[in-house]
């Protein structure tokens, strides 16, 4: 009795799921979409990017429908591939700023043109102009962490804490981020300190 209680109960939880139910887009969203919206809105808490991660999610999962085993209930598996898809936004939205950045950056050969002309001399310019092409090449051999952190700081002139929270990072982790990365920089450049 108790087998077979246990037996009505398992299929209950998780039944066994035909590969018809997962072909069937369409009643697959019907079914599952409420409750994983509301799930990825909850959990990231912007709406329209909820919708897309929500889209992306039933999109994923009818590519992926046949490596679906069945250990478990459709819904778990849609929850699994939503919060992959929420981690990977995350990520993104970290670095966001740096993309932006980029993208609008100008050269650093020309960024000694940007300087006040009147107060440097020629000689001066082609200095700084030479310090800047060092430091770049600094920078190149930085880990992503410390050459954003570094960027931060003295390119966008944050405090610690901003690029702290900007980040994600404790604090203490940031400050030696920076001390590394400024160690290595000063190394390569020939800085003293």
């Amino acid at each position: 009795m108790q087998l077979a209680l246990n037996a009505t109960l398992t299929n209950v939880e998780a039944p066994e799921r035909t590969g018809s139910e997962l072909d069937d887009i369409d009643a697959l969203v019907r079914t599952y979409r409420p409750r994983l919206l509301r799930f990825v809105t909850f959990a990231i808490g912007d709406a329209d990017l909820a919708e897309s991660i929500t889209q992306d999610c039933f999109l994923k999962a009818y590519n992926g429908r046949a490596s679906f085993r069945g250990d478990c209930a459709v819904n778990t598996w849609l929850t699994s591939i939503a919060m992959n898809l929420i981690r990977d936004q995350q990520r993104l939205q970290k670095f966001r700023f740096w993309r932006q950045a980029r993208a609008t950056a100008i050269d650093v050969n020309e960024a000694a043109n940007f300087l006040p002309s009147k107060e440097c001399s020629a000689e001066s310019r082609i200095l700084i102009k030479e310090q800047t092409r060092q430091v770049q090449a600094a920078l190149e051999h930085l880990s992503v962490n410390q050459r954003s952190i570094f960027l931060m700081r003295f390119a966008e002139d944050m405090e610690l804490a901003e690029i702290a929270a900007a980040i994600h990072m404790p604090l203490n982790t940031v400050k030696t981020h920076l001390h590394r990365a400024l160690k290595s920089v000063r190394a390569q450049v020939g800085g003293s300190r």
